[in-house]
């Protein structure tokens, strides 16, 4: 238990508070995966291409919305890295949460940012996405959602 307090999966917070209706746990060992119309999986990832955007070359502002956006989403942030690239300006980069990751990887050069943001338990990836449309103001969306982690029905009975 100690470990997981280290990395931060172990809270007080409200948000952390799970909720019986979506995530499965028991008192002594927390389960962090996700039960959501029939199915159990680990988490929910969302591949989101920017297109026509802004702001794409600053990595302390892309860093600062990416916090926000992790913040709204109800995410536990452990630790950030992003590198700016040059002669282009663009900027990669990850968060890592205690709930697992949103990464970026930016070319002004096409107004084009590609977002990775993966999420288990109570979190919500969705609440990221208006936080970064602020920055970006980008003038088309596409987002790609899937379910990681599928547990088969035969493996229910073990889990």
């Amino acid at each position: 238990m100690n470990a997981l307090a280290q990395l931060g999966m172990v809270s007080d917070l409200p948000r952390d508070i799970q909720n019986a209706d979506t995530i499965s746990a028991n008192a002594e060992n927390k389960d962090y995966f996700i039960s959501h119309d029939g199915e159990k999986f680990a988490g929910n990832h969302l591949l989101i291409d920017f297109w026509d955007a802004q702001n794409l070359d600053d990595p302390e502002r892309i860093d600062s919305i990416l916090r926000r956006a992790a913040d709204a989403a109800g995410a536990t942030i452990l630790h950030g890295h992003f590198h700016h690239f040059t002669p282009n300006g663009g900027v990669s980069g990850v968060l890592v949460l205690a709930e697992s990751h949103i990464s970026i990887h930016t070319w002004p050069e096409r107004n084009f940012a590609a977002v990775d943001v993966f999420m288990c338990g109570a979190c919500d990836p969705h609440m990221s996405i208006p936080v970064m449309q602020q920055l970006f103001q980008a003038g088309r969306i596409e987002m790609d959602t899937f379910r990681r982690g599928r547990v088969m029905q035969r493996h229910l009975r073990a889990a």
